[in-house]
This record gives C-alpha cells, structure tokens and sequence, in this order.
C-alpha cells in the first residue's frame, strides 16, 4: 500500500518537474537572448524547480532503497540484474541519471544566486538547467517495460 502510494506520488510529481523545469528553461533562455532583467519570478522558478526535484530525489531514495520490489530483486541477483535491461535501468541508470541531473540543477541555483549581472544569471540557468533537463529527460521511464 505505500510503495504503491508512494509510487503514484512520484509519477505525478514528476509532471510539476517538468513544468517547472520547461518554465525555468523557457525564462532562463529569454532573459538571456534579450538581455531582460533578473526577475523575482526568475528566483521563483529556480527555487520551485529545486525543491520540487529535491522532494522527489526523497521520494525516489524512498522507493529504491526500502519499498521496490523492482530493486529489492535487482539486489538479490546484481548479476542477472545487469543483464535485463529493465532491472539495469531501475538498479543503475535511473537512479544515476537523475541524481547528475539534480546536481546539475543544484549548480545552475547557486551560479544565479553568485553571479551579479543579470544577462549572465539567464545564461548561467539556460545552460545549467538545459542541460539537466536534457539528462533528466533521458531517465524519466517513459513507459519502460521490466523485461
């Protein structure tokens, strides 16, 4: 019952992610190209975005270490795990994939908050934050099968 409501609750968190990332992505890239000033909302987004993949970075760590039968089967045959691209997905690369991205995120939120001209922190998150979309859009399971 939890890992399944836990598990619902990542699926659906995973959509605000990615409106926020789009929103942040989106400003970030028009501040820059048109040398806007940087905004409250622009902070906003970039606060939003961070918490919201923090809390499902929780949610995730949740499910991989103590509720998934998909990693808790992974674990009992790491062997067999690597070779069912399902299991290798769910034991390795999404959890991987994700934590690079959030870091990515992490680092274009600080490089914001230290640079002091404004066309430069719209570059600092274009960059940042595309590129951590880019990796967070690669391991999302996008109707990924187990076997």
């Amino acid at each position: 019952m939890l890992y399944t409501s836990l598990l619902h609750t990542h699926n659906l968190l995973r959509w605000f992610v990615l409106v926020v990332f789009v929103l942040a992505v989106i400003f970030a890239l028009f501040g820059w190209i048109g040398k806007h000033k940087w905004q409250k909302r622009d902070n906003l987004v970039g606060l939003l975005l961070s918490i919201f993949v923090d809390v499902q970075l929780l949610i995730g760590f949740v499910l991989y270490f103590f509720l998934s039968p998909i990693t808790k089967a992974a674990f009992a045959d790491f062997g067999a795990a690597m070779k069912n691209g399902g299991l290798r997905f769910f034991a390795i690369e999404h959890i991987a994939i994700m934590l690079i991205a959030a870091v990515f995120i992490h680092v274009g939120r600080i490089k914001t908050k230290r640079i002091t001209i404004d066309w430069k922190k719209h570059r600092a998150a274009a960059i940042w934050y595309g590129i951590a979309l880019f990796i967070l859009l690669h391991g999302i399971p996008w109707n990924r099968a187990l076997m």
